[in-house]
């Protein structure tokens, strides 16, 4: 029966396929049958799993919503639902401008929605999940939240502080990705770096993926996401000695002048950021070091922006990804700052920085020509 089938959506970051994938084994426990990201209409129950982090996503959601709202109206699907950031963020405006939508929840409400449906959440399949991921890698969250106060960033806003899941917790859940044949696994958070301190009042990333190495069937551990300031120092000749760590580095700076990371409020300034990242590279010469960087913050200006090219030109990002800034309601930047920069210059900021990157990436790949690599599949 087609009431009977449940489609889950999910857009946004890994962290929130985690989510959906929890969701969706608790609703498969329940007898239904479940589908993800299909385009199929033949699930009688839709649920949107949103994000709503900078504007180019909220309108990412919102076009995916008023598609299923479309379906709806046409007979093609029964219920819709909506969950996720931009729900928890924008609940009431969403009820008074697309009230096709059955039901709006945030981003801890399961049990809500699994009651929508007619069940009940089971805490004994709280780690479990349905994986929606190729079949060789899997995604495992460590926390959720940030205490982190950067200037632009609406998460805290949306996802509330850091909470850091138990060690002992993580690993039961890393080995019933290893039961599932899962290679690679694949740490996610807001801020890796910030792990464990709410819960034993130290850093505890280095201690878990320890715990972590003796799964051997593991045959890759990769982070996300470390937050420059406060590095868990530890981790580097652990990732030094331990092939089976990925030399890998998601370290996002977000600029590169004292002048900018000041009024973004990061805690950390310019020498500190360039001493991190010569020490990975002269401890890990072989790390592929990828960051983020945000241009057209309010304050940013032109001399800001040269010496943001020259530090990228200077110290080759293996990978790097830009942003124009999105003046996020609830944010420190939206409070206290003008929005000050033409979103034209933004863009054109962005595509010089993405202009000096993409050399900068094809003469790293011209030197892995005639190089045997391992791939996992």
């Amino acid at each position: 029966m087609r009431n009977k089938t449940v489609n889950i959506i999910t857009l946004g970051c890994s962290k929130n396929i985690v989510d959906s994938e929890k969701l969706l084994r608790q609703i498969e426990e329940g007898g239904y049958s479940i589908m993800h990201d299909s385009d199929d209409y033949s699930a009688g129950t839709v649920i949107v799993n949103t994000c709503g982090f900078i504007n180019d996503a909220k309108e990412e959601s919102i076009d995916t919503i008023l598609r299923f709202v479309r379906a709806k109206q046409a007979g093609k699907i029964d219920n819709l639902y909506v969950m996720g950031c931009l729900s928890e963020r924008y609940m009431e405006a969403l009820k008074n401008e697309i009230p096709e939508v059955n039901r709006y929840f945030g981003v801890h409400n399961m049990s809500e929605i699994l009651e929508e449906i007619g069940l009940k959440y089971r805490k004994e399949l709280s780690i479990q999940r349905s994986l929606t991921t190729p079949r060789h890698y899997g995604y495992l969250k460590v926390s959720e939240g940030c205490d982190r106060s950067c200037a632009f960033c609406a998460i805290p806003v949306i996802r509330g502080k850091c909470i850091s899941i138990p060690v002992e917790e993580v690993v039961q859940e890393a080995k019933l990705l290893a039961g599932a044949g899962i290679k690679e696994v694949i740490l996610i958070a807001q801020d890796l770096s910030y792990y464990g301190l709410d819960l034993y009042n130290k850093q505890m990333l280095p201690e878990l993926v320890r715990e972590l190495l003796k799964i051997e069937t593991f045959e890759w551990i990769r982070l996300h996401y470390l937050y420059p300031a406060n590095f868990p120092i530890d981790l580097i000749p652990l990732m030094r000695d331990n092939p089976r760590i990925c030399r890998y580095i998601d370290i996002p700076i977000q600029h590169i002048t004292d002048n900018m990371l000041e009024t973004m409020k990061r805690s950390h300034d310019r020498a500190e950021t360039e001493a991190i990242l010569t020490r990975l590279r002269e401890e890990i010469p072989c790390a592929v070091i990828r960051t983020t960087l945000i241009t057209g913050h309010p304050g940013e200006s032109e001399g800001d922006f040269l010496e943001l090219k020259r530090f990228v030109n200077e110290f080759r990002f293996d990978r790097l990804g830009v942003f124009a800034y999105s003046h996020e309601e609830g944010t420190y930047s939206y409070n206290n700052y003008n929005d000050e920069i033409a979103d034209d210059i933004k863009e054109l900021r962005v595509a010089e920085i993405m202009e000096i990157q993409q050399v900068i990436s094809a003469e790293l790949n011209e030197k892995l020509v005639g190089q045997v690599l391992k791939v996992l599949h």
